[in-house]
């Protein structure tokens, strides 16, 4: 078989792409030189074409298959392919049980060492990977004071006034800034999080609001976030293998979960985009698919997937610089 060469297909940018799927109950398959997904309708097969070339990600949900010939195409596009379960919830199959979904990275080129060699001039440095995990933090930050308050998500019945953001905003801000260890920024990310559930609950009079472990919530809010912040991770194993860093090297997660730098950059976008949607859907009664379409456009707006791989290349080559 002759070698492929990424000059063989016409690329675009990951960071550029719009396009990120999440399927359930259907068949994805090559049909005529295209990777099509395919649906039963009665009697019929309906036939849909994925643009492959402008996909980043591509999350298989429940009741799907794929062929060899559509996952060897997916990857010489540089396609992600995720299982998960219905609705974009945790895969738990085999002796991967705490595994959040189960991504095939694309293994059909090498991928650049440019920036895995920057971050590997840190990371083996503690100090150095607390200054990341600290800039990924204040990164975080920025993201949600910038988009919470504009007008767009105001529009939508999202309001924080942002005064209110700032000063919440501001303080956590100083605490990072001195934190010690990673442990005092994993207390002070819960500490966050809590406080923006708040805020986010009040913005648009959704009432009392507790974020329910592992996938338990049954009310609407609960449910959106789970199922979104899985549109992040995609995001996120997608910004980490177009720039070539291995998702184990993590600067915050790593020490509780595998594959941690997934969740690290996540975490860029996740509160910024995904938590005010979850409770502008919940409000509006939207459905899951609703909820879905909502989120990807928002991620697409917001040029999140541009953020995190920004925010990685600028970590990378200021810690590598400066350790090199």
């Amino acid at each position: 078989m002759d070698d492929f060469t990424p000059s063989d297909l016409k690329t675009i940018l990951h960071s550029k792409r719009a396009n990120l799927y999440y399927l359930q109950h259907c068949r994805v398959l090559v049909n005529g030189g295209r990777v099509e997904y395919v649906t039963d309708e009665g009697r019929q097969s309906l036939y849909w074409n994925i643009p492959i070339a402008n996909t980043t990600s591509l999350l298989l949900g429940t009741g799907t298959s794929i062929t060899q010939a559509a996952m060897r195409e997916l990857a010489r596009a540089g396609v992600l392919v995720g299982f998960c379960g219905g609705g974009g919830t945790p895969l738990f199959a085999a002796n991967e049980v705490d595994v959040d979904v189960a991504w095939l990275t694309p293994q059909s080129e090498y991928r650049p060492t440019e920036y895995l060699q920057y971050w590997v001039r840190f990371w083996f440095d503690e100090e150095r990977r607390l200054e990341a995990a600290r800039a990924f933090q204040l990164a975080r930050l920025t993201r949600i004071e910038a988009l919470w308050t504009g007008r767009p998500i105001k529009e939508a019945g999202f309001v924080v006034t942002a005064e209110a953001l700032r000063k919440a905003l501001g303080q956590h801000r100083e605490a990072i800034e001195e934190s010690p260890n990673t442990t005092d920024l994993l207390t002070l990310e819960a500490r966050l999080t809590k406080l923006l559930f708040k805020l986010a609950a009040q913005a648009v009079s959704y009432g009392d609001f507790t974020r329910a472990k592992r996938g338990s919530g049954t009310d609407p809010a609960n449910r959106f976030l789970d199922h979104g912040n899985y549109l992040a991770y995609g995001l996120a194993a997608t910004a980490t293998w177009v720039l070539g860093i291995p998702h184990g090297l993590a600067v915050l997660h790593g020490k509780t979960r595998r594959g941690g730098l997934v969740f690290d950059v996540a975490d860029l976008v996740k509160d910024a985009v995904i938590l005010p949607q979850a409770f502008i859907s919940a409000m509006r009664g939207d459905e899951e698919q609703e909820f879905r379409q909502s989120c990807i456009e928002r991620l697409t707006r917001t040029e999140s997937l541009d953020f995190m791989i920004d925010t990685l290349k600028a970590v990378a080559e200021d810690l590598g610089e400066v350790q090199a």
